[in-house]
């Protein structure tokens, strides 16, 4: 299945790749931040900013993450010249991936 050069969304799953849940966060992109991310029309920088969004399972311990104020999502999470807006919900160690935008003068 092509998935428009997204290494696979459904690998995001911590099950697959052998990972321990527990240790974890699982991340769940919705239908909004998926259609984003595939719309990256670069390969290379659609699969970095995927990369760079996997990274999140070790959430808080991941780098280039920053807590927002007075904006529509609590995190962002930078990739290059894009931002990943996400939520986290610590409990339940779900990181809810929103949106995936270019950084621009109407990012924030």
């Amino acid at each position: 299945m092509n998935n428009g050069g997204v290494v696979g969304i459904k690998c995001l799953n911590t099950a697959n790749i052998g990972l321990s849940v527990s240790a974890m966060n699982t991340i769940k992109w919705t239908p909004r931040a998926t259609k984003q991310l595939r719309k990256i029309k670069d390969i290379a920088t659609q699969q970095r900013v995927f990369a760079e969004t996997c990274s999140l399972q070790k959430f808080p311990d991941c780098p280039n993450v920053k807590h927002l104020l007075n904006h529509q999502y609590t995190y962002r999470l930078r990739a290059g010249n894009y931002r990943v807006f996400f939520e986290f919900e610590g409990e339940v160690k779900i990181i809810s991936v929103e949106e995936v935008k270019k950084r621009d003068e109407q990012t924030y």
